[in-house]
């Protein structure tokens, strides 16, 4: 059976285009504006959305994206309003969707019955920021499903051999953060990315996509020069706070990602 990311990353590398990624947090503002916000990122020509799992203590995450959890915890987020989130996403579209998240609420859920779940409802790959594969590799009761594709992290300060470790268990393909700390949007790029880039695709032959700091069509445009996708998320996540109390907060969203998603095309 194929995935719908190892089909957008063939579809993509055929026409020569980098990948557009937008990540937003599950229930942010509100579980129904939720699915409407990621409707206008289909709209806007997003190919793949990362969807937050909220949690209570996201220590990769800034300040944009915590706020953004904690409203949606406050407004009753959880694991299950996630998966019902992509359940009703997937009525009407088939863009590629990942699953942005810590160990503890899948844990807490039932890890197994989680990724059971989560593909069931309509995920394609998981994220897992506090999960290292050394310790996935050696807790059966982590590593007994892998119907969800596993999608790794590389980071600026990880070594070469490191690399080739953490690329060797990866699927879908390979998120490179080009900054150390957390997430979070930058007037500046980080330096070295296409270098960086370069040095992870000596290890494998999965796409290799960048994020951290991405906030402007310049950015987006410069990073799909070198990657095979470009990732923004605290921009977007920030948008959305910006308008959470107008009426036109999708029409607003849409209006943010456009541009960026363009730009991402145009190189």
């Amino acid at each position: 059976m194929n995935n719908r990311i190892d089909d957008l990353f063939k579809t993509l590398a055929e026409e020569e285009k980098a990948a557009f990624v937008a990540y937003v947090c599950a229930g942010d503002p509100d579980s129904h504006t939720c699915v409407e916000i990621l409707h206008a990122l289909d709209k806007a020509g997003v190919d793949l959305i990362e969807i937050g799992v909220p949690f209570s203590d996201p220590l990769a995450d800034g300040i944009v994206n915590q706020m953004a959890a904690g409203r949606a915890l406050e407004g009753g987020a959880s694991v299950e309003q996630t998966l019902d989130i992509i359940r009703e996403f997937r009525k009407k579209s088939e863009t590629p969707i990942v699953l942005f998240t810590y160990l503890n609420p899948i844990y807490a859920y039932g890890f197994k019955k989680f990724h059971e779940d989560a593909l069931s409802a309509g995920a394609d790959g998981i994220l897992n920021l506090d999960l290292p594969p050394d310790e996935e590799s050696i807790n059966n009761e982590l590593s007994e499903t892998n119907k969800l594709l596993n999608i790794r992290i590389i980071a600026p300060t990880t070594p070469p051999e490191r690399i080739s470790k953490i690329t060797g268990t990866g699927r879908g393909f390979i998120y490179y953060i080009s900054r150390e700390g957390v997430t979070g949007a930058r007037t500046e790029l980080a330096e070295g990315i296409g270098e960086q880039v370069n040095l992870i695709k000596e290890h494998t032959n999965l796409p290799v996509v960048v994020g951290f700091g991405i906030s402007t069509p310049e950015h987006s445009a410069e990073v799909a020069k070198v990657a095979d996708g470009v990732v923004v998320g605290s921009a977007i996540v920030k948008r959305i706070a910006q308008h959470a109390d107008t009426k036109d907060l999708c029409g607003r969203v849409y209006e943010f990602v456009k541009p960026l998603v363009d730009a991402a095309k145009s190189v």
